[in-house]
């Protein structure tokens, strides 16, 4: 059991891991090291240097900083996120319980060139097996992605249909070892989508070899996971692609907090550090009051 865990390894996760940590809390981040700012070669507009640094450089230091206050970091990506009396915080390799948890993933990258696939949405292309797979039941679905992440959605469908299909839209597979043998259980189609079809609702998919079949719905599970997918399945209110909190950095569900780009405004480290700190700090007081 952690009293803190932390989804996502940028500055605004780092930052309230240093809080909850110091407040000797037993806290835990979870990420893949993906956070976009690595990719910054420089950065001139953060204070307290001199010189430029690289966001690499920043995101090392850190990591450091939150090792030598006792945070533990798990490279591993999250795929769910399960609420009963505690958080269960699912991943590809395991299973983590914690009293709080802090949404810090940054803002969904997922680009996907699929003809009308933003049409259909609410008419047959879902983001949410929790929300939405009951209305297909007994029905033939789809779940579109290649990673973790669609495998434990279409698992989740199986709950409302057995007619379930993997479209990894042209990507080969890339699956941890747990679910590679949980991916045998769905057909899997690795053809490239070129566009969804149907009057008023989905009815067909096509494919770039010219043929195409029909379908009843897609559930969009692509590449990892986001704090916005985490926020529709757990009933998170969000704003377009945000994340909705409180000026304590909450959300609408208590005891789960969120922080950085996810939440929208200012994309800049400073507003994430300041937005995680903010954070750390609630969560100290919510683990508190438990």
């Amino acid at each position: 059991m952690f009293d803190a865990i932390i989804i996502g390894r940028g500055p605004a996760g780092l930052s309230a891991s240093l809080y909850t940590a110091r407040a000797k809390l037993k806290t835990l981040i979870i990420g893949k090291n993906e956070s976009v700012l690595r990719k910054a070669g420089k950065i001139e507009n953060y204070f307290g240097f001199s010189n430029p640094v690289s966001g690499e450089f920043l995101l090392n230091e850190g990591e450091k900083q939150a090792k030598r206050f006792g945070v533990q970091i798990i490279d591993d990506e999250v795929i769910a996120i399960e609420k009963d009396d505690f958080f269960n915080v699912i991943t590809s390799n395991g299973r983590y319980t914690g009293k709080a948890v802090l949404l810090a993933t940054g803002q969904p990258q997922k680009k996907i060139k699929i003809e009308n696939l933003t049409e259909f949405e609410g008419k047959g292309v879902s983001y949410c097996s929790t929300c939405d797979g009951f209305f297909y039941n007994n029905l033939k679905v789809g779940v579109l992605g290649f990673k973790d992440f669609a495998v434990h959605e279409a698992i989740e469908l199986e709950t409302y249909t057995d007619n379930i299909t993997i479209y990894t839209n042209g990507r080969e597979l890339e699956l941890s070892e747990k679910y590679i043998e949980e991916a045998k259980r769905f057909k899997i189609n690795k053809k490239t989508i070129t566009k969804l079809g149907g009057s008023e609702f989905l009815q067909r998919i096509f494919f770039d070899d010219g043929t195409s079949e029909e379908i009843d719905g897609i559930f969009v599970a692509y590449e990892s996971a986001s704090s916005l997918d985490f926020a529709r399945k757990l009933g998170i209110l969000v704003d377009g692609n945000s994340v909705v909190v409180d000026r304590n950095q909450q959300t609408n569900l208590d005891g789960l907090f969120a922080a950085g780009d996810c939440t929208g405004g200012f994309k800049q480290v400073s507003t994430a550090v300041g937005q995680g700190t903010l954070a750390g700090r609630k969560m100290i007081e919510y683990i508190r009051s438990l």
